[in-house]
C-alpha cells in the first residue's frame, strides 16, 4: 500500500468508502476489508453506519495504529457546539477515543467558517481527532479555509474519476501541499459500460473500473476510497494497484468526457 503523508497523518491512497452500507452488511464488508489489508475506513454521521464500522473494528483486533478512520460532520451541524455534540456521537458509536481524520462533509451556505474551523481545530488539539479536513470544497472556500482561517486542512474529498474534470481544484491543493481523496471513483459503476475503458482493460487483463481507479491513484497526491461490499470487489480493487498504465492508455483515458457529476445535491455548492 502506497501513502500520503500530510498534516501529521500518513493516508493509505486506497481506502474503503462505506456510503449506503448499513448494519451486518456493513460489518461484514469492513470486516472483510480489514482481513484483506484495508487500513483506510471512510463515513460519516450521516451514513447511519459508524455502530456497525465501530462493531467492526472491535471484532478485528486490527492494532489502532495501524488503522486511519475518517468521519465528518453533516451541514445541519456546523454551529460550535453542534460540531462538538456529532463529534462525541461519532466517537462512541465507532467505539474510539480517537479518529485520524474530521471533515466537514458539505459546506453550507448558513456557516460560519472561520468558527467550524476553529472548533475542528479544537478538537484536534485535545487529541481527539489526529488531523481535520474538509469534503465538497470549491477553490474559494478553499482559499478561504487555507489563506485566511489558516486552518491546518489535511485533505479536501471530493468526486473525481475519469469522466469528471478537477483540475483546478486538484492544482490549488497540489500548490498547497494538499491530497484530494476521491469519492465516487468508479462513477458508481458507469464504468463498468464503457467500451474505451473496456478495451483499455482488456489488454491488460484487467476490468474497466481496475484501470479508472489505476489512472486515479498514479496521479501525484490522489487517494481514493471506492465502496465495495464484496471480498472480490475488495480485492479486484486492490490489485488495481498491480496495473502499469501507458501513455496510450492515458490519452484515451483523456478524451473521455468530463463533465459527468454523480453527486450534486441541490444543497452542494456552486461548483467553479
Amino acid at each position: 500500500m502506497q501513502y500520503q503523508d500530510t498534516q501529521g497523518i500518513r493516508l493509505p491512497r486506497l481506502g474503503l468508502g462505506t456510503y449506503r452500507m448499513q448494519g451486518d452488511a456493513c460489518r461484514a464488508a469492513v470486516e472483510s476489508a480489514l482481513a484483506l489489508g484495508y487500513r483506510h475506513l471512510d463515513t460519516a454521521e450521516m451514513y447511519g453506519n459508524e455502530e456497525a464500522i465501530g462493531a467492526a473494528l472491535a471484532q478485528a483486533g486490527v492494532p489502532r495504529g495501524e488503522l486511519h478512520v475518517t468521519t465528518k460532520v453533516w451541514p445541519d451541524n456546523l454551529a460550535p457546539d453542534a460540531i462538538r455534540r456529532a463529534f462525541d456521537i461519532s466517537l462512541k458509536k465507532l467505539r474510539l477515543d480517537h479518529v485520524d481524520l474530521y471533515l466537514v462533509h458539505w459546506p453550507s451556505r448558513s456557516m460560519k467558517l472561520p468558527a467550524v474551523l476553529e472548533t475542528l481545530i479544537s478538537l484536534k488539539e485535545e487529541g481527539r481527532t489526529r488531523a481535520i479536513g474538509v469534503a465538497n470544497f470549491t477553490v474559494a472556500l478553499l482559499k478561504s479555509a487555507i489563506e485566511e482561517v489558516k486552518a491546518p486542512i489535511a485533505c479536501n474529498q471530493v468526486e473525481y474519476h475519469a469522466m469528471l474534470d478537477q483540475s483546478k481544484v486538484r492544482q490549488y491543493l497540489g500548490s498547497k501541499g494538499i491530497p484530494l481523496v476521491a469519492y465516487c471513483p468508479l462513477a458508481q459503476g458507469r464504468f463498468a459500460t464503457d467500451e474505451t475503458l473496456a478495451a483499455i482493460g482488456r489488454k491488460h487483463d484487467a476490468s474497466a473500473a481496475q484501470v479508472a481507479l489505476k489512472w486515479l491513484l498514479e496521479q501525484d497526491g490522489v487517494c481514493a476510497i471506492p465502496k465495495a461490499s464484496r471480498k472480490e470487489s475488495q480485492q479486484a480493487n486492490l490489485d488495481a494497484l498491480k496495473l502499469t498504465l501507458d501513455d496510450d492508455d492515458r490519452k484515451k483515458i483523456a478524451a473521455l468526457r468530463k463533465d459527468m457529476r454523480c453527486v450534486n445535491p441541490g444543497f452542494g455548492p456552486d461548483w467553479d
